[in-house]
């Protein structure tokens, strides 16, 4: 076993999620990320290693899933170490052009990893979707702050398009798929990382992360819907995708709060922001996107 002859470890000070993560060195010099979750996560990290495999399947740049099993600390998982360097920063530096490749890259991977489908009896999109929402409003309005403006926006749209959540398809989910959690390995191709978030729902939830890719490279953030969709982008996805958007933003207020001032700032900025690109959520598709189409108004 991979994890017995592990002779050192370096911890990583990186990403969410609590589990505890490692650069390890076998006996022969090989090199893993290693990552340890407390003994109760087991069923969580199992299942989540068991679809990391069925993704890597499918031939996607990625993480490799190697050993999975018990120690005493926990649950732990070995994954293939990546040389290279987070995407973010050598994406930003790219011309446009290079960001959009990389996000037509980005694209084209998510909609393999969508082609793995939810288990049959996965509960109704449309009922948990729409509990998700309210929680989310529920929070905000007790919440002992409120967003400068955007608010009243915000919560109409979602009233007047929770009706776009019936019927939608599930399928596997990343679970937190933005710039901030892709590589790109020596030889510049582009890496996913970080699956601990997975699970299943619309496939076209999955884009509501990219407000982090638009926020930083508006190309890449195009390139990513046009890859995804193979440059024909349904009126649909815009619809929902906005929906999706102020479902987040709406949550994140209070999210921030416990990790302190700069994550509210963050929130605040990032509000602001939608409220620009979807002028006041009175257009489908948001000032960000360089690609084809024009833009479309909500029918009143």
């Amino acid at each position: 076993m991979i994890f017995d002859s592990i002779i050192h470890r370096v911890p990583i000070e990186k990403g969410w999620s609590g589990d505890r993560k490692f650069s390890a060195v076998t006996a022969d010099g090989a090199k893993y990320l290693l990552r340890i979750s407390s003994p109760e996560r087991l069923d969580r990290r199992k299942r989540e290693f068991a679809q990391m495999c069925q993704v890597a399947a499918l031939g996607i740049p990625m993480c490799q899933p190697i050993e999975f099993g018990l120690c005493d600390e926990g649950v732990y998982a070995i994954h293939s170490w990546i040389e290279g360097e987070d995407a973010e920063q050598p994406i930003l530096a790219m011309e446009p052009t290079e960001q959009y490749r990389y996000g037509l890259d980005a694209g084209r991977i998510l909609a393999k990893i969508h082609s793995i489908p939810a288990p049959v009896d996965a509960p109704d999109w449309e009922a948990r979707f729409n509990a998700k929402i309210d929680r989310k409003i529920a929070l905000y309005e007790n919440c002992p702050l409120k967003y400068a403006s955007g608010s009243e926006e915000f919560l109409r749209y979602l009233a007047q398009n929770r009706h776009l959540l019936h019927g939608r398809p599930q399928s596997y989910q990343h679970g937190d798929y933005h710039i901030g959690n892709m590589m790109l390995d020596p030889k510049g191709v582009l890496t996913i990382i970080d699956f601990d978030k997975d699970d299943y729902g619309d496939p076209w939830e999955e884009f509501n992360r990219i407000v982090w890719c638009a926020e930083a490279a508006p190309a890449f953030a195009s390139g990513m819907v046009d890859g995804y969709f193979d440059g024909e982008v349904p009126e649909e996805f815009w619809r929902l995708l906005a929906l999706y958007i102020c479902s987040n933003t709406i949550g994140s207020l209070p999210w921030a709060i416990p990790f302190g001032e700069e994550e509210v700032r963050v929130m605040r900025r990032q509000a602001a922001a939608v409220l620009r690109w979807y002028d006041n959520m009175n257009r489908i598709i948001p000032e960000w996107y360089i690609g084809p189409g024009s833009v479309i108004r909500f029918s009143e």
